[in-house]
Protein backbone atom coordinates (compact mmCIF):
# COMPACT_ATOMS: atom_id res chain seq x y z
CA UNK A 1 0.00 0.00 0.00
CA UNK A 2 1.67 3.57 -1.40
CA UNK A 3 1.87 6.75 1.42
CA UNK A 4 -1.08 8.09 -0.61
CA UNK A 5 -3.44 5.06 0.02
CA UNK A 6 -2.56 4.88 3.76
CA UNK A 7 -3.52 8.22 4.54
CA UNK A 8 -6.56 8.18 2.69
CA UNK A 9 -7.56 5.80 4.61
CA UNK A 10 -6.58 7.59 7.95
CA UNK A 11 -8.92 9.69 7.03
CA UNK A 12 -11.95 10.25 8.35
CA UNK A 13 -15.39 10.46 6.02
CA UNK A 14 -17.64 13.23 6.91
CA UNK A 15 -20.23 10.99 8.32
CA UNK A 16 -17.53 9.32 10.44
CA UNK A 17 -16.66 13.34 11.57
CA UNK A 18 -20.14 14.42 12.46
CA UNK A 19 -19.95 10.92 14.90
CA UNK A 20 -16.89 12.02 16.42
CA UNK A 21 -18.29 15.35 17.12
CA UNK A 22 -15.42 16.85 14.75
CA UNK A 23 -14.67 18.91 11.69
CA UNK A 24 -13.08 19.51 8.69
CA UNK A 25 -11.41 22.41 8.11
CA UNK A 26 -8.74 22.95 4.75
CA UNK A 27 -8.80 19.40 3.42
CA UNK A 28 -7.88 18.38 6.43
CA UNK A 29 -9.81 16.54 9.94
CA UNK A 30 -9.00 18.78 13.10
CA UNK A 31 -11.05 17.14 16.49
CA UNK A 32 -13.02 20.12 17.99
CA UNK A 33 -12.47 21.07 22.04
CA UNK A 34 -15.26 21.53 23.98
CA UNK A 35 -18.76 20.40 24.23
CA UNK A 36 -20.55 23.50 22.74
CA UNK A 37 -18.70 22.75 19.63
CA UNK A 38 -19.53 18.88 19.85
CA UNK A 39 -23.29 20.37 19.94
CA UNK A 40 -22.79 22.24 16.91
CA UNK A 41 -21.61 19.67 14.90
CA UNK A 42 -24.06 17.36 15.68
CA UNK A 43 -26.78 19.87 14.64
CA UNK A 44 -25.47 21.05 11.72
CA UNK A 45 -24.96 16.93 10.57
CA UNK A 46 -28.88 15.86 11.49
CA UNK A 47 -29.95 18.95 9.69
CA UNK A 48 -27.77 18.09 6.54
CA UNK A 49 -29.29 14.91 7.19
CA UNK A 50 -32.64 15.78 7.20
CA UNK A 51 -32.91 18.52 4.81
CA UNK A 52 -35.68 20.67 6.72
CA UNK A 53 -37.22 21.00 10.18
CA UNK A 54 -40.20 19.48 11.07
CA UNK A 55 -43.76 20.39 11.52
CA UNK A 56 -46.41 22.08 8.71
CA UNK A 57 -46.36 24.57 6.67
CA UNK A 58 -48.61 27.90 6.37
CA UNK A 59 -49.94 26.38 3.49
CA UNK A 60 -51.01 22.49 5.03
CA UNK A 61 -52.42 24.19 8.03
CA UNK A 62 -55.16 26.74 6.36
CA UNK A 63 -55.71 23.29 4.33
CA UNK A 64 -56.26 21.20 7.54
CA UNK A 65 -58.35 24.32 8.90
CA UNK A 66 -60.75 24.47 5.61
CA UNK A 67 -61.60 20.83 6.01
CA UNK A 68 -62.69 21.29 9.69
CA UNK A 69 -64.73 24.01 8.85
CA UNK A 70 -66.59 22.35 5.94
CA UNK A 71 -66.76 19.14 8.13
CA UNK A 72 -68.12 20.85 11.08
CA UNK A 73 -70.81 23.36 8.75
CA UNK A 74 -71.79 19.67 6.68
CA UNK A 75 -72.41 18.15 10.32
CA UNK A 76 -74.34 20.99 11.65
CA UNK A 77 -76.45 21.25 8.99
CA UNK A 78 -77.12 17.34 9.16
CA UNK A 79 -77.69 17.66 12.75
CA UNK A 80 -80.24 20.59 12.45
CA UNK A 81 -81.97 18.82 9.49
CA UNK A 82 -82.16 15.56 11.89
CA UNK A 83 -84.04 18.15 14.44
CA UNK A 84 -86.33 19.94 12.22
CA UNK A 85 -88.05 16.36 10.89
CA UNK A 86 -87.98 15.06 14.61
CA UNK A 87 -90.33 17.84 15.61
CA UNK A 88 -91.73 18.07 12.35
CA UNK A 89 -92.87 14.20 12.91
CA UNK A 90 -94.02 14.88 16.62
CA UNK A 91 -96.40 18.03 15.61
CA UNK A 92 -98.31 15.81 13.03
CA UNK A 93 -98.47 12.71 14.53
CA UNK A 94 -99.99 15.42 17.55
CA UNK A 95 -102.33 16.92 14.75
CA UNK A 96 -102.87 13.40 13.77
CA UNK A 97 -103.75 12.13 17.12
CA UNK A 98 -106.46 15.26 17.77
CA UNK A 99 -108.34 14.81 14.70
CA UNK A 100 -108.65 11.48 15.37
CA UNK A 101 -110.35 12.39 19.02
CA UNK A 102 -112.36 14.75 17.67
CA UNK A 103 -113.74 13.15 14.37
CA UNK A 104 -114.53 10.06 17.05
CA UNK A 105 -116.20 12.22 19.97
CA UNK A 106 -118.58 13.77 16.83
CA UNK A 107 -119.59 10.64 15.82
CA UNK A 108 -120.39 9.82 19.08
CA UNK A 109 -122.28 12.19 19.80
CA UNK A 110 -124.73 12.70 16.48
CA UNK A 111 -125.14 9.13 16.38
CA UNK A 112 -126.85 9.66 19.98
CA UNK A 113 -128.70 12.49 18.38
CA UNK A 114 -131.68 12.22 20.27
CA UNK A 115 -135.02 13.94 18.94
CA UNK A 116 -136.25 16.45 20.95
CA UNK A 117 -139.26 18.62 19.66
CA UNK A 118 -139.86 21.90 20.81
CA UNK A 119 -143.44 22.05 22.66
CA UNK A 120 -145.11 25.29 22.12
CA UNK A 121 -143.97 26.11 18.62
CA UNK A 122 -146.39 25.12 15.26
CA UNK A 123 -145.34 21.90 13.94
CA UNK A 124 -143.17 20.89 16.81
CA UNK A 125 -139.99 21.14 15.06
CA UNK A 126 -137.17 18.66 16.13
CA UNK A 127 -134.43 20.04 17.83
CA UNK A 128 -131.91 19.94 14.73
CA UNK A 129 -130.82 22.88 12.49
CA UNK A 130 -128.30 21.89 9.58
CA UNK A 131 -126.34 24.59 7.31
CA UNK A 132 -123.71 24.74 5.15
CA UNK A 133 -120.89 25.75 7.82
CA UNK A 134 -122.63 24.75 11.18
CA UNK A 135 -124.96 21.73 12.66
CA UNK A 136 -127.15 22.13 15.67
CA UNK A 137 -128.42 18.48 17.69
CA UNK A 138 -129.77 17.58 20.49
CA UNK A 139 -127.48 14.68 22.29
CA UNK A 140 -127.00 13.04 25.76
CA UNK A 141 -124.13 14.42 27.79
CA UNK A 142 -120.63 12.47 27.67
CA UNK A 143 -120.64 9.66 30.90
CA UNK A 144 -117.45 11.43 31.39
CA UNK A 145 -118.75 15.47 32.01
CA UNK A 146 -121.17 15.20 35.35
CA UNK A 147 -124.81 16.92 35.11
CA UNK A 148 -126.42 14.59 32.60
CA UNK A 149 -129.77 15.07 30.38
CA UNK A 150 -129.82 15.82 26.87
CA UNK A 151 -128.13 19.03 25.71
CA UNK A 152 -128.67 21.24 22.70
CA UNK A 153 -125.02 21.65 20.71
CA UNK A 154 -123.38 23.91 18.02
CA UNK A 155 -120.38 22.45 16.10
CA UNK A 156 -119.28 25.35 14.36
CA UNK A 157 -115.92 27.82 13.40
CA UNK A 158 -115.21 30.28 16.19
CA UNK A 159 -112.72 33.63 14.84
CA UNK A 160 -111.23 35.32 18.09
CA UNK A 161 -109.22 37.60 16.02
CA UNK A 162 -106.26 36.02 13.76
CA UNK A 163 -107.38 32.33 15.51
CA UNK A 164 -109.97 30.42 14.29
CA UNK A 165 -110.81 26.91 15.99
CA UNK A 166 -113.51 24.23 15.86
CA UNK A 167 -115.82 24.40 18.78
CA UNK A 168 -118.66 22.57 20.07
CA UNK A 169 -120.57 24.40 22.04
CA UNK A 170 -123.49 23.02 24.53
CA UNK A 171 -126.61 24.43 26.17
CA UNK A 172 -129.68 22.92 28.38
CA UNK A 173 -132.56 23.60 25.98
CA UNK A 174 -135.70 25.19 27.13
CA UNK A 175 -138.62 23.47 25.04
CA UNK A 176 -141.60 25.07 26.33
CA UNK A 177 -140.00 28.72 24.47
CA UNK A 178 -141.43 29.99 21.42
CA UNK A 179 -137.90 29.52 19.25
CA UNK A 180 -135.04 27.32 19.40
CA UNK A 181 -132.82 28.36 21.45
CA UNK A 182 -129.28 30.41 21.19
CA UNK A 183 -125.60 30.07 22.28
CA UNK A 184 -125.29 33.14 23.76
CA UNK A 185 -124.09 32.03 26.49
CA UNK A 186 -122.74 28.41 26.06
CA UNK A 187 -120.33 26.36 27.05
CA UNK A 188 -117.49 25.76 24.92
CA UNK A 189 -115.27 22.64 23.99
CA UNK A 190 -112.51 23.28 21.94
CA UNK A 191 -111.97 20.30 19.27
CA UNK A 192 -109.13 21.94 17.01
CA UNK A 193 -107.13 25.01 16.37
CA UNK A 194 -106.67 27.05 13.29
CA UNK A 195 -109.32 25.60 10.99
CA UNK A 196 -109.95 27.44 7.89
CA UNK A 197 -112.93 25.64 6.68
CA UNK A 198 -116.09 23.40 8.20
CA UNK A 199 -118.72 22.33 5.52
CA UNK A 200 -121.41 20.22 6.73
CA UNK A 201 -123.84 17.77 3.97
CA UNK A 202 -126.82 16.21 4.35
CA UNK A 203 -128.50 13.56 2.98
CA UNK A 204 -132.06 12.83 2.54
CA UNK A 205 -135.27 13.57 0.78
CA UNK A 206 -137.16 17.14 0.69
CA UNK A 207 -140.14 17.51 3.35
CA UNK A 208 -143.01 15.57 2.64
CA UNK A 209 -141.56 13.92 0.18
CA UNK A 210 -142.50 9.91 0.08
CA UNK A 211 -140.18 7.42 1.93
CA UNK A 212 -140.07 5.95 -2.43
CA UNK A 213 -138.54 9.17 -3.22
CA UNK A 214 -134.58 8.86 -3.42
CA UNK A 215 -132.39 10.64 -1.26
CA UNK A 216 -130.09 13.16 -2.54
CA UNK A 217 -127.18 15.37 -0.60
CA UNK A 218 -127.88 19.07 0.23
CA UNK A 219 -126.24 21.90 1.67
CA UNK A 220 -129.09 22.60 4.19
CA UNK A 221 -131.91 20.79 5.94
CA UNK A 222 -135.27 22.07 6.03
CA UNK A 223 -136.64 19.23 7.17
CA UNK A 224 -138.47 19.90 10.94
CA UNK A 225 -139.89 16.83 11.42
CA UNK A 226 -137.26 14.09 9.99
CA UNK A 227 -133.64 13.92 10.60
CA UNK A 228 -130.95 13.44 7.44
CA UNK A 229 -130.13 9.86 6.28
CA UNK A 230 -126.71 10.77 6.75
CA UNK A 231 -124.85 13.91 7.76
CA UNK A 232 -121.24 14.67 5.84
CA UNK A 233 -118.60 16.66 7.48
CA UNK A 234 -115.31 17.84 5.76
CA UNK A 235 -112.85 19.57 7.70
CA UNK A 236 -109.88 21.74 6.61
CA UNK A 237 -107.20 23.24 8.55
CA UNK A 238 -104.88 26.24 8.48
CA UNK A 239 -101.85 23.69 7.66
CA UNK A 240 -101.56 20.08 6.33
CA UNK A 241 -104.11 17.91 4.44
CA UNK A 242 -108.11 18.15 4.99
CA UNK A 243 -109.30 15.68 7.49
CA UNK A 244 -111.00 12.72 6.09
CA UNK A 245 -114.65 13.03 5.37
CA UNK A 246 -116.49 11.79 8.43
CA UNK A 247 -120.10 10.06 7.28
CA UNK A 248 -122.47 9.94 10.17
CA UNK A 249 -126.00 8.50 10.52
CA UNK A 250 -128.10 10.25 13.18
CA UNK A 251 -130.46 8.14 15.16
CA UNK A 252 -133.73 7.61 13.19
CA UNK A 253 -136.45 8.10 15.69
CA UNK A 254 -138.76 11.36 14.49
CA UNK A 255 -141.55 9.80 16.60
CA UNK A 256 -140.27 9.79 19.56
CA UNK A 257 -142.11 11.94 22.51
CA UNK A 258 -145.43 12.38 20.02
CA UNK A 259 -148.43 11.81 21.17
CA UNK A 260 -149.80 11.60 17.82
CA UNK A 261 -147.43 10.53 15.19
CA UNK A 262 -148.88 11.24 11.30
CA UNK A 263 -146.90 8.03 9.74
CA UNK A 264 -148.40 8.34 6.36
CA UNK A 265 -147.64 11.91 6.24
CA UNK A 266 -144.28 11.34 8.49
CA UNK A 267 -144.77 14.21 11.13
CA UNK A 268 -145.63 15.08 14.70
CA UNK A 269 -149.07 16.03 15.34
CA UNK A 270 -149.58 16.30 19.21
CA UNK A 271 -146.90 16.18 22.06
CA UNK A 272 -147.31 14.16 24.83
CA UNK A 273 -148.19 16.26 27.92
Amino acid sequence: MSAACAARARTPSTGEACARGGRRRSGSWQPTRGASHVASAQRGCRGAGTGRHAGFTLLELLIALSLLALMSGVLFGALGFAGRSWEGGEAKAEATSGMRLAQEFLRTQIEGQHPLRMHKMPEFPLVFVGASDELRFAAPLPARITGGGIWYYRLAIAREGDRERLVLERIVPDLDAASLPGFDRADRSILADDITELRVGYLGRDPGAAATVAPTWRERWEDRNRLPLLVRIDVTPKRGAAWPTLMVAPRQAPESGCRQWDAAGERCVGMQS
